[in-house]
């Protein structure tokens, strides 16, 4: 008995012991993991510190891509072969020497004694042969005017003159064969033949142009209809002017100013114009132009103005009569930048040119206008010396703009 209740209490006491090594062994693992654990966390900490370094040095390239992406945003990409086919021409900026202007209007007109008058050669009704209107172009001869003299009271004006012919040459045919025998004088002899001549040259003059439906007027030169000085339907008498004909060869330019620029008339030494039929801009300088003079003050109903005259080589298209706007040039201003026309775009009233960056980048670049001499204008700023600029073809560009404009990082500088 005794015997088994040591052996009972050798066992509680073993079994105590065991538990508590047991428990002690389980604390001392916990307190490692967690401490691996928080050293992993740490770890972790690192790894996250250095992500997110990573991270920043990614959003730096990020940001230094988006930079440079910024720079050139607003780059056009026209390829060479495209602006080429489209006639764009670009040219280096350079300063010159831009004349002060005047801006007027006036008058094409043409110079005295290269002009002639058709004439009615006989009395008759006017009708127009096909369509005559100002400004058309004529050769010598070319028919302008119908007169019909039918149902006059005078009869028709070819048949009187054919009968006139033959009565004269009757009367010559008969003095001639008797002055041979002293029947008939000399004296009337030639007055008999001048009478014959003078009727047969009025004859062929009316007859050559004569047909059923009335005499024909022709144009006495080549040239242009100035002006028509009767109406379909007019009744007009031998001798009166029908058709006015102009050569062109030379032909003044009248401008009209204000007289408050009176002051510097002195200073104008040429002129630029724009005729309204063609928007063509023509310069003197390349007509042989010369300023003839300029007047006094005139005018009426408060609209005083000054007459200043040119004269200049009709080597266009120039119609003598049109109305045209005038860019007077006074004195001459250097170191300006100017461009031409060709070379602006417009944009809800501001404007604008394109800078080409290289062989087939582009910008568009806002630009101030000054003075405005029909073919170039004055640029205040947004354009300096030595940029390349589009001065032909600027609209093509203008095309690109609005589809080929591309991030800095697709095209090589």
């Amino acid at each position: 008995m005794k015997k088994i209740l040591f052996m009972g209490v050798m066992g509680l006491f073993l079994l105590g012991s065991c538990n508590s090594k047991s428990g002690d062994g389980h604390e001392g693992h916990n307190h490692e993991t967690e401490k691996h654990e928080h050293e992993g966390c740490d770890h972790d900490h690192e790894g996250e510190d250095h992500n997110h370094e990573g991270d920043e040095h990614n959003h730096d390239g990020h940001d230094h891509g988006e930079v440079a992406a910024a720079g050139h945003s607003d780059e056009i990409i026209l390829p060479p072969a495209k602006a080429q086919a489209a006639g764009g021409k670009s040219n280096v900026v350079e300063p010159g020497i831009f004349h002060q202007v005047i801006k007027t209007s006036g008058q094409v007109m043409a110079a005295q004694g290269d002009e002639s008058v058709a004439v009615a050669t006989v009395a008759g009704v006017v009708t127009f042969r096909g369509k005559v209107i100002e400004g058309m172009s004529v050769s010598k001869g070319t028919p302008l005017v119908i007169l019909s003299s039918k149902n006059m009271a005078d009869g028709d004006p070819v048949e009187r003159a054919r009968i006139a012919y033959e009565v004269s040459k009757k009367e010559y045919e008969r003095m001639k064969s008797l002055v041979g025998n002293k029947i008939v004088s000399e004296k009337d002899f030639a007055q008999a033949e001048q009478a014959y001549e003078n009727a047969r040259i009025s004859y062929e003059a009316v007859a050559k142009n004569s047909s059923a439906s009335g005499q024909a007027v022709v144009s006495p030169i080549s040239g242009y209809v100035k002006s028509l000085l009767v109406k379909e339907g007019d009744y007009v008498a031998v001798g009166q002017p029908l058709v006015s004909i102009t050569q062109n060869r030379k032909l003044f330019l009248r401008a009209d100013v204000s007289e408050k620029y009176y002051q510097y008339l002195r200073t104008i030494g040429s002129a630029n114009f724009c005729t309204p039929y063609n928007n063509k801009v023509y310069a003197l300088k390349d007509l042989d132009g010369r300023l003839l003079s300029y007047g006094k003050a005139s005018g009426g109903d408060g609209g005083y103005y000054v007459p200043v005259t040119f004269e200049f080589d009709n080597k266009g298209d120039i119609i003598p009569g049109s109305f045209v706007e005038i860019f007077l040039l006074s004195s001459p201003i250097e170191n300006v930048i100017s461009l031409p026309h060709s070379a602006l775009t417009e944009e809800q009233g501001s404007f604008f040119v394109y800078l080409q960056l290289d062989e087939e980048g582009y910008k568009k670049q806002l630009v101030t206008l000054g003075a405005d001499n029909g073919k170039n204008v004055q640029i205040l700023s947004g354009v300096k010396a030595g940029d390349r600029v589009v001065t032909e073809g600027a609209y093509q560009v203008k095309l690109a703009s609005a589809t080929n404009a591309i991030p800095a990082h697709s095209h090589e500088h």
